[in-house]
């Protein structure tokens, strides 16, 4: 369906100036001007529920982090297709403060319950079959990771469930002054919070001062899960690379994505550190 067909479902009857909002590598996403208010409608991609995503459940976590003072408002929810409007933020895409971010964390980890679970040791996993299942060649790296993964769940086995966003990159945080803004609740759901830690701490390449000033916003301690949680989010997005072989029709070059994390997952289980910490 058309943006335009959408916003008419929306706003019926009232002209809207559309365009493509760029970013973005699962979904289209387009700002809407509409007299003095501006907001974003996005489109999900093809099968994304392979990837995990519930529409359902995005707009859910989204009204929940809105209300944290989080996240844009949900403006509407578009069934049974899935598309979801929110307000459009003023602010510079991709910079962060890294005290602010965890404050964040905390405050989303110790919010309401979100209806949706995330567990990266069988996201990996099913993301293997599926791309199996169509044809794509799982790389060989897999096995020796799988391993590694299993070693790090038997430590993280009892680690409480919290909401999560799960997919802290660059790209998803807006910072408007003294405000912090996070977008694309898609994978959020609730499961361990290091992953969010780890994830955030890995996509933005912290360093151990930054890593400390993470947990010290965060106002957490345990930096050998922190340090565990980086491989698996880099586990995480190197067999969403593979996966996305055979789901997306976006132009971008997946095979490519799923090796620099497969090559970065490799350099994170290198580090003494990363050795110390998984016995």
């Amino acid at each position: 369906m058309e943006p335009s067909q959408i916003a008419e479902r929306v706003w019926p009857g009232q002209a809207a100036t559309i365009e493509p909002l760029g970013g973005g590598i699962t979904n289209h996403n387009f700002r809407v001007d509409l007299g003095d208010e501006t907001f974003v409608l996005r489109i999900g991609g093809e099968d994304t529920q392979l990837l995990g995503i519930d529409r359902e459940s995005e707009q859910a976590a989204s009204r929940v982090a809105a209300e944290l003072g989080l996240a844009p408002e949900v403006v509407a929810f578009l069934e049974p297709e899935g598309y979801l409007v929110t307000r459009f933020v003023e602010g510079e895409v991709g910079t962060v403060d890294v005290p602010q971010v965890g404050a964040a964390l905390r405050r989303l980890h110790d919010g309401p319950a979100i209806p949706s679970r995330f567990d990266s040791f069988r996201v990996v996993e099913a993301y293997r079959a599926i791309a199996e299942e169509r044809g794509v060649v799982v790389p060989p790296l897999y096995g020796w990771a799988s391993e590694i993964a299993r070693r790090i769940e038997e430590q993280r086995r009892g680690a409480p469930t919290l909401p999560c966003h799960n997919d802290l990159l660059n790209a998803n945080f807006i910072a408007a002054g003294d405000r912090l803004w996070i977008v694309d609740w898609e994978y959020a759901g609730m499961g361990d919070p290091f992953f969010d830690l780890g994830n955030f701490a890995v996509n933005h390449g912290l360093d151990a001062e930054g890593e400390r000033l993470l947990l010290e916003s965060y106002g957490g301690s345990d930096h050998e899960a922190l340090i565990l949680m980086r491989f698996m989010s880099d586990f995480r997005e190197a067999m969403w690379g593979v996966v996305q072989q055979a789901l997306s029709t976006l132009d971008f070059d997946f095979r490519a994505y799923a090796a620099e994390h497969f090559e970065r997952l490799q350099r994170t289980a290198a580090e003494p550190r990363f050795r110390d910490a998984l016995g």
